[in-house]
């Protein structure tokens, strides 16, 4: 019997699960990175691994690690991130965990838990967008994470959306994570909110600026992801992310926005859904990368 255990290593948060085949949770482990150390979050990573496996006696272990950035051609490391975690590109994990292991870019990773277990089971063409501090994205072609040459596909968050906008981390002017992502919230709503959190409180007080400024930003999600059914044709956008649990707040502008924006041939129009799983999600789709990859 194979064990598929599933690590997501974030800048803050390292979680871990051990899943079967049917994406049932067997155990779950949460614990802080220390990001700025890079001896301590590799060694996180092992222990979590290790305190998994006491709990298996299964001999067959699978190992899939969701991460920031673009991974080799052979999934087996993270061959490109520049500016963060110092010591995670062309890592070898395979030889530091002593169990094989596949590395996925961690928008893809939740997009496969939501694809193999969550809002997007029986849909063979989707696209996940993740809403939080920046805007991730992954691509799901004919069952199959689309990642492309140099594994950089999917990078929804730098569209541009607004040409005279400021440059976001890739150079690309009035991109879709300036316009939603938590990253630019102050600069957005002129310093005076500091999160997207304040800014929808302030919505629900009826605050008109805050209204303003997160209407705006919602028809700018809309206008990137009637771009993106255009090019892609998805049945199916999944939301996951912080900024996907204003709930109602995102989900009803966003409709509305959508009725305006997306070209619908023959009046077919792409499903828009919240993701399953939650902070979760990275670690899943991570156990289920490997085990597709096993399969």
């Amino acid at each position: 019997m194979e064990t598929f255990i599933g690590i997501d290593l974030g800048g803050t948060r390292i979680k871990a699960v051990e899943i079967d085949r049917d994406g049932n949770v067997l155990q779950l482990l949460n614990r802080p990175t220390n990001d700025g150390d890079e001896g301590i979050w590799k060694q996180a990573v092992l222990n979590v691994l290790n305190d998994l496996l006491v709990k298996t006696n299964n001999k067959k272990v699978l190992v899939g690690i969701a991460a920031p950035g673009l991974p080799d051609k052979d999934n087996s490391t993270i061959a490109f991130m520049p500016g963060r975690m110092n010591g995670l590109e062309n890592f070898n994990w395979t030889a530091h965990l002593k169990h094989s292991a596949l590395v996925i870019n961690d928008a893809v990773a939740a997009m496969m838990a939501e694809a193999t277990f969550g809002a997007g089971v029986d849909h063979k063409n989707l696209v996940m967008l993740t809403l939080g501090t920046g805007v991730g994205g992954a691509i799901l072609i004919d069952g199959k994470p689309y990642q492309g040459m140099f594994n950089k596909a999917g990078h929804i968050g730098h569209m541009v959306i607004d040409d005279e906008g400021d440059c976001d981390v890739t150079g690309m002017p009035g991109s879709l994570e300036e316009c939603i992502g938590n990253c630019s919230i102050q600069k957005r709503s002129e310093g005076k909110f500091a999160s997207t959190h304040e800014l929808l409180a302030a919505c629900k007080q009826n605050d008109q600026f805050a209204k303003q400024v997160w209407l705006k930003s919602v028809r700018q999600l809309a206008l990137g992801i009637a771009s993106v059914t255009n090019i892609l044709s998805p049945e199916m956008v999944i939301l996951g992310g912080g900024i996907a649990e204003a709930g109602d707040e995102l989900f009803i502008p966003l409709k509305e926005y959508m009725n305006k924006y997306e070209w619908r041939a023959g009046g077919n129009a792409v499903e828009i859904v919240k993701a399953n799983y939650a902070d979760i999600a990275g670690a899943i789709g991570a156990a289920s990368f490997a085990m597709s990859k096993y399969e």
